[in-house]
This record gives C-alpha cells, structure tokens and sequence, in this order.
C-alpha cells in the first residue's frame, strides 16, 4: 500500500510544535488531540508549509526556521506612532496604556482588526509595533504527521 505524501491541498492530522528562540514551546499539540488543518489555507505560516510539503505520512521531525523565515524579518516602517486621541475616539475614550499592551485596531473597511504593541508611552501619542510578535526570530517545527488525505 503506497505511503501518502504532504502535497498542497493536502488535508493533515498531525501533532506539531512551534519552539521559540529562547527553545520553549509557544504552541504544543503533544499532550493533547492532534490537530487537524488543510494545506495552503493560511492555518500554518507558508514558510513551514514549504517544509512539509513532499513528507510521507508518519514522519517525525523538527524543522529550524531561520530568523525571519517563518513569520518575516522586522520592518521598521511598522513602528508607528499613534496619537491618543485617535485611539479615544477608536476606542474607549477614558482608556490608559502601558509599555507591553497589545492594541487593537479595525481595518479601514472596519470587517476586521489587526494589533499593535505598545513600545513607548509619549504625552499625546504611544509608539506602536505593528510587526508579527515573532517577526525576525528563529524558530523551530517538531512534527509527527499521522495522516495525510
């Protein structure tokens, strides 16, 4: 019986993990049900879809994503500063943000949000980082690949 291979499209079950810099987990399905998801819709970062794609049902194995691969590099022109007063009128006007905080906005055709991190408190404005939290950052994907459809 030949072995299923990932391909695009493909329709998983796997286990995964996604290992930070600093090598803890900041997503894990190993101690939990498998996760089930489809190929090439945006569930899993492209960068680690490239990956997968070609590996036979029942691999298992981690990937290194190189700083930048999986989620971009950071871009400096996504750090941005905000007045507060545009965030009152957003928002809740009588709100207070600390250094940390994470934002959210609407898009401008407000059917969704995006979210930015707060980095700087000014007087009248905040200083937000709008990049992926892990833009810029090695990674790695442990995989066991229990079935492909």
């Amino acid at each position: 019986m030949p072995v299923n291979l990932i391909q695009a499209g493909s329709f998983l079950t796997l286990h995964y993990r996604l290992i930070g810099p600093d090598g803890g987990d900041l997503i894990n399905t190993f101690d939990d049900k498998p996760a089930t998801l489809s190929m090439g819709t945006g569930e899993l970062a492209p960068a680690i879809e490239a990956r997968l794609v070609g590996l036979p049902e029942g691999t298992r194995t981690t990937l290194a994503l190189a700083p930048g691969e999986a989620f971009g590099e950071r871009n400096e022109e996504m750090m941005q500063r905000v007045k507060l007063s545009l965030l009152h009128e957003l928002g809740d006007p009588d709100a207070e943000y600390t250094v940390g905080d994470v934002v959210q906005f609407p898009t401008p055709d407000g059917q969704g949000g995006y979210a930015g991190l707060v980095r700087e408190v000014g007087e009248d404005w905040l200083l937000m980082d709008f990049n992926h939290p892990l833009a810029g950052q090695p990674l790695s994907f442990e995989v066991h690949v229990i079935g492909v459809l």
